[in-house]
């Protein structure tokens, strides 16, 4: 079973993979930078070299690591200046992660702001088709959204409408993410209904697109559109709906992620714990 979460750089981005190893992890996610900031550190060479030794010695696959966006890209925005701002930031994390070794990258799919989805699908796509002219290794991911107002991509058929519109298709595949589809309506909650709405992915995307799984339980209610992630189990997702999904992870051989809190009630420890008790 590949299970890790997202993991911190904080000293040295080569610190990501001790964090991963201490937390018994053969999997990681990791922001190259602050996600809540434009500005962003050129890397230093010899963590960048620290990080791929680090990585190569350890048993995790490079394969199950990945870097996510950070939060202030918009990808759909109706607004020149922050849309080819959230571009150039794109095209340099693409840059990052091709430095660092890191073959995959999650975007989130962003807002169109009232403009419409038809329009903000539009810009999204073109946003993504010039990022992928970029010369690198790594392939970029689409995330499914919980619906919120004004989001795109959180209904399989839209989700499935986007990528396919993606012109190189070797630069692209998705990140499915529990809480988010849960959020958008599709029930999650039992055996039954995790095979009905894993059946209806693949049947829209494909689980060959498939490269990561972010595994989050829900404190929202099924098809209420809040992105609020839950420890594994205790949300309105439960035991019996992740011990398929992790299951069916597991026989696909997709890594899974965990970007579940940490509080009073459990930590990424327990929460890694927690899914391979489900497994």
């Amino acid at each position: 079973m590949q299970i890790g979460a997202h993991v911190s750089i904080s000293g040295s981005v080569a610190n990501a993979v001790s964090n991963a190893i201490q937390r018994k992890c053969n999997a990681f996610q990791i922001f190259t930078r602050s996600p809540r900031s434009w500005f962003a550190k050129e890397l230093d060479p010899i963590e960048i070299k620290e990080f791929k030794d680090r990585l190569s010695t350890s048993k995790i696959d490079r394969f199950a690591t990945t870097v996510h966006m950070p939060y202030l890209p918009n990808l759909s925005s109706p607004d020149k200046e922050g849309y080819d701002k959230s571009i150039k930031t794109m095209i340099k994390e693409v840059e990052r992660c091709n430095a660092l070794g890191i073959p995959y990258l999650v975007t989130h799919l962003g807002s169109h702001r009232g403009t419409g989805e038809e329009k903000g699908i539009e810009r999204l796509v073109n946003a993504l088709n010039k990022v992928a002219e970029t010369d690198a290794a790594v392939t970029i991911l689409l995330e499914n959204t919980a619906g919120q107002k004004n989001s795109v991509g959180s209904d399989f058929k839209q989700w499935s409408e986007i990528f396919s519109k993606c012109k190189n298709k070797k630069r692209f595949g998705v990140c499915f993410d529990t809480c988010h589809a849960f959020a958008a309506g599709y029930d999650l909650r039992t055996r039954t209904s995790v095979k009905k709405t894993l059946k209806d992915f693949d049947n829209t995307i494909g689980f060959e697109n498939l490269k990561i799984l972010h595994l989050n339980d829900s404190k929202g209610m099924l098809n209420e559109n809040r992105d609020r992630h839950e420890h594994i189990g205790l949300g309105q997702i439960g035991d019996e709906g992740m011990t398929e999904i992790i299951q069916t992870m597991n026989k696909k051989k997709i890594p899974m992620i965990l970007e579940t809190p940490i509080d009073d009630k459990r930590d990424d420890f327990g929460n890694i714990e927690k899914v391979k008790s489900l497994a």
